[in-house]
């Protein structure tokens, strides 16, 4: 699925690269070696720098234009995951970088909903008893209702009855009926006038038991009633809820108390704040989705609130996350799901590094693991460089296979994978006496195998670094251990690991640890070891604390 976008971008990389090395690197050998100037000392393919040739010509593979590179120069190389680009390349792909920072993780979540009233203020009124409706001071729904005041005035025989009860009788028998005129609908405060009300009063008044505003009446003046019936629905409001949907990658943002800003198209320029009262844990099993709610307190102005009930609107909560390893949004790519940035080094080394991705923030994305603070990851020309370095695994030679190993030389290596093994098991079980038990065996093991191998020129290099890391001596604690045992590690595993393929391959598991940095002062992010064939990860840099922690190279 790559092939085509890394086709494009090893296009979009080969036409400046071929435009700036022919504006600036001539072509001809015998302009630069005469007069003095600097010697020419190979024509190389920045597109794949193993095409190398000593005259000028094109790659055999793109058919760009090679490139001369200089006495003093250091072509373009490639190892691996590491691209190697020359300044000239750097300018070509304008190549920027950013640090790797710790700063708090800034976003903008938007979300559109729909503007409702209280529903805890929200009240229908019904009749208690029968009767008929006499007068109504309020005839049409959008009126506003104030608490106590009268909604209607009605004539009931039975209330009108109860009412006179109430007036003739005293004692426990007036208070028993006082219950019963509650029942049927009046408040206390209508009860203990009653007394005062003239006994020619045919009618009682149907108060108001909250304020706002009548979103419905379903009675007119002369119409009789029956008890249960609808007369009135009066919704509250002053403060109104804004209620939307947020999805599962917006849930670990929101929390209640958190402040948002809302707009509607029916109050523009107007934003409304409230905060998020309260999220919903019934999370939707189909839409993926639950529900917020926000409070928004609702003006009265004109006579009318500004907010209308069921309006569509918007809302934008700005959030502020505590301060987390960051990096710039542009510096990942991820078309999978491995996430990668890529890092500046020394030397114009460019080195691919999976991270482990957190939070998005608007213009950073938070680093749960694969970078330290202070690491330069490329932000412009990121695309390009894993573009020409998934060519470059492509299309690079493989490499050549060593020599296979004689039967004294496979046992050597048998005995000091053991020792080697050993002590490896001895660190990730943070058991500082298990190690120094374990050295003695280490350095005879090593000695045997440089033995084995001395007839091996190829291996002269390796094997001497190994030799030199061997000297271990007793650890005081755990910290120094491991400080003997890294450059022991990757000698060993530099050594064999050309030997884990071919007829009778090593029995070698190889594995990396990327925060080695973290334990060993001075050493670099990442460090491997090796173990025998067919065992589980033993991290012996981070011991107990991470002891399954790393990453399995394959041979």
């Amino acid at each position: 699925m790559k092939t085509p976008a890394i086709i494009l971008l090893t296009l979009a990389l080969a036409v400046p690269a071929t435009w700036f090395a022919t504006r600036h690197f001539p072509a001809t050998t015998a302009a630069m070696s005469s007069g003095g100037e600097r010697k020419i000392l190979y024509y190389q393919s920045a597109m794949h720098p193993w095409v190398k040739s000593d005259k000028p010509g094109r790659c055999t593979i793109c058919g760009m234009e090679l490139t001369p590179v200089y006495e003093g120069q250091k072509g373009v190389e490639t190892t691996g995951d590491t691209l190697m680009l020359t300044q000239s390349m750097v300018q070509v792909l304008h190549v920027q970088t950013a640090e790797a920072k710790k700063r708090p993780l800034a976003k903008t979540l938007t979300f559109a909903g729909l503007v409702d009233d209280d529903a805890r203020r929200h009240r229908i009124i019904s009749a208690y008893v029968d009767g008929r409706v006499e007068k109504l001071f309020i005839n049409h729904h959008g009126a506003e209702v104030v608490e106590g005041k009268p909604l209607a005035e009605i004539y009931s025989p039975t209330l009108l009855q109860a009412e006179r009860e109430y007036r003739s009788l005293s004692g426990e028998l007036r208070s028993n009926v006082a219950l019963r005129l509650r029942q049927m609908g009046l408040s206390p405060e209508q009860i203990a006038v009653l007394p005062k009300k003239s006994p020619d009063a045919l009618t009682t008044e149907i108060l108001s038991p909250v304020s706002g505003t009548v979103v419905n009446d379903e009675i007119f003046a002369g119409q009789y009633m029956a008890a249960g019936q609808k007369l009135f629905e009066i919704a509250d409001f002053s403060t109104m809820w804004f209620v939307f949907r947020a999805y599962e990658q917006d849930i670990p943002w929101l929390k209640t108390e958190q402040a948002v800003e809302v707009t509607t198209p029916s109050a523009p320029g107007r934003i409304f704040k409230g905060t998020i009262a309260f999220i919903d844990p019934n999370f939707d099993a189909v839409t993926r989705s639950t529900q917020v709610r926000v409070e928004l307190p609702n003006p009265l102005v004109d006579g009318r609130r500004v907010l209308l009930h069921r309006l569509y609107g918007d809302a934008s909560v700005h959030l502020d996350a505590p301060e987390v390893l960051t990096v710039p949004r542009s510096a990942v790519i991820q078309t999978g799901p491995e996430a990668v940035v890529y890092v500046e080094h020394e030397g114009g080394a460019y080195a691919r590094q999976a991270v482990k991705l957190g939070r998005r923030g608007d213009e950073f994305v938070e680093i749960l693991g694969g970078l330290s603070e202070g690491d330069k990851v490329v932000t412009n020309g990121n695309l390009l460089i894993d573009g020409q370095a998934e060519m470059n695994r492509s299309f690079s030679p493989p490499p050549k296979a060593a020599p296979a190993l004689n039967d004294t030389q496979y046992k050597a290596v048998e005995s000091f994978t053991k020792a080697a093994d050993a002590i490896a098991a001895a660190l990730a079980k943070d058991d500082l006496a298990a190690f120094n038990k374990a050295i003695p065996e280490a350095m005879p093991a090593t000695e045997s195998l440089a033995a084995a191998l001395a007839a091996r020129t190829d291996l002269a290099d390796a094997m001497k670094k190994l030799s030199d890391a061997r000297h271990f001596h007793v650890a005081a604690d755990l910290a120094s251990a491991r400080k003997m045992f890294h450059p022991f590690s990757s000698a060993a595993v530099a050594l064999l690991e050309p030997f884990r393929k071919g007829d009778k391959p090593v029995a070698i598991e190889v594995f990396e640890c990327s925060m080695v940095h973290k334990v060993v002062p001075g050493a670099p992010k990442k460090g491997r070891w090796l173990q025998l064939a067919g065992t589980t990860i033993q991290n012996p840099y981070m011991g107990v604390e991470m002891f399954d922690c790393g990453t399995k190279i394959e041979p």
